[in-house]
């Protein structure tokens, strides 16, 4: 089937489609989009000693160059410009095409994170987040932003949420797998609590560079070894959060794992729930046990997609979780090269379809269309 003939066969199925909600956009910004949003000393800074981050062994550019920017060869805009850069463009490809009610943004980069200088992460972070409104909701309200944080530094972070809490257009606080520990370490808790009190889930998008390898031993040495222990660095981490008694803490946070896949969760479900039940009294704090934590506390975007094609062993997994609501949709626009032409892999069950697109998303991100309350005040106005 040639390009035209696959573009008319999916615009006919989007007419179909309502309410689509895509937890993961990428949308590309540049250090001159953040500039407004920067003071004239961060500027200044940036123009004469850079960006250093953490992040070690990386040398040229994060992608393999056979896929430039890993984003699908008809995602560069007509005009110029890189992928997702181009708001009308993508209304065209992909909001529009696909009918996409509301879609959360992550910028990767330029946005601070993992930053070695606290302060200009947090500057950066800033300019990020006022450029999501500015540059892209202001024009096309459906796309909601995050909260991109200087996680690395718990009092600033902390303050760029309390910034943004009664901000409905903001979905959640943003971090990046790679951090430079654990997830569940006490040094993350304050923000965690101050996401709580804003009402905002917590996302993690893999990759970051706050120094630690994807490897819990070492740097790998191909791009197929790093995309593919991301879910196994984010196991590492989702262990650490459960354990370390963060959900005991803070039982209403939600976490919402974004492009780590989603088929091995049930198996360290089962490996968590069994080396607790013999050794629960070195965790007593845990109040039940691990999986029960992953499955009321965690959300898992479905692209990557690493479950068997068939589609009754897409049941089985969904089974394993125990809970059909803890998968939820995520397109990754403009990185689709690896998950072929498919928005939705056809191996999805036909009965879960309309909750992972639609009522798993809109359930974790509530607050988003919540109706404020009126104040007293507020209705002596009126």
């Amino acid at each position: 089937m040639n390009i035209e003939m696959r573009q008319a066969e999916r615009g006919a199925t989007s007419k179909a489609r309502v309410g689509i909600f895509d937890c993961d956009i990428h949308p590309k910004s540049s250090l001159e989009d953040l500039r407004p949003y920067l003071s004239n000393r961060w500027w200044d800074y940036l123009q004469t000693y850079g960006q250093r981050q953490r992040h070690g062994y990386v040398k040229g550019f994060p992608y393999p160059k056979s896929q430039p920017l890993a984003s699908r060869r008809d995602s560069w805009p007509p005009g110029g410009g890189l992928p997702a850069s181009d708001l009308d463009f993508m209304r065209k490809q992909h909001l529009d095409f696909y009918g996409i009610e509301w879609g959360v943004m992550n910028p990767l980069s330029p946005t601070g994170q993992g930053e070695q200088n606290d302060e200009l992460s947090a500057a950066m972070a800033f300019a990020a987040n006022e450029y999501q409104l500015e540059g892209w909701n202001r024009r096309d309200p459906r796309l909601k932003a995050s909260v991109v944080i200087p996680y690395e530094n718990a009092e600033l972070s902390c303050a760029e949420i309390r910034k943004r809490a009664g901000d409905r257009r903001f979905a959640h606080v943003l971090f990046l797998s790679r951090t430079s520990e654990l997830l569940g370490k006490r040094r993350y808790w304050p923000i965690f609590e101050a996401a709580v009190e804003a009402g905002l889930p917590v996302g993690v998008h893999v990759f970051g560079s706050s120094g630690r390898p994807m490897s819990n031993t070492g740097w790998p040495s191909f791009y197929i070894e790093e995309i593919t222990e991301h879910s196994a660095s984010l196991q590492a981490s989702v262990t650490s959060l459960i354990i370390e008694g963060v959900f005991e803490r803070y039982p209403e946070l939600k976490i919402v794992l974004i492009e780590a896949g989603f088929a091995w969760i049930p198996s360290l479900g089962w490996r968590l729930d069994r080396n607790w039940k013999r050794m629960k009294d070195e965790v007593p704090h845990l109040r039940r046990a691990p999986s029960e934590y992953l499955r009321d506390h965690f959300r898992l975007t479905i692209q990557p997609f690493d479950a068997p094609a068939e589609p009754a062993a897409v049941e089985r997994v969904i089974d394993h979780l125990r809970s059909d609501a803890i998968l939820l949709y995520a397109s990754d626009f403009p990185h689709w090269q690896f998950d072929g032409d498919e928005a939705v892999p056809a191996a999805i069950p036909a009965a879960l379809r309309r909750k992972i697109l639609v009522e798993n998303p809109f359930a974790t991100y509530d607050r988003l269309h919540q109706v404020p309350q009126q104040t007293s005040k507020d209705k002596s106005n009126q």
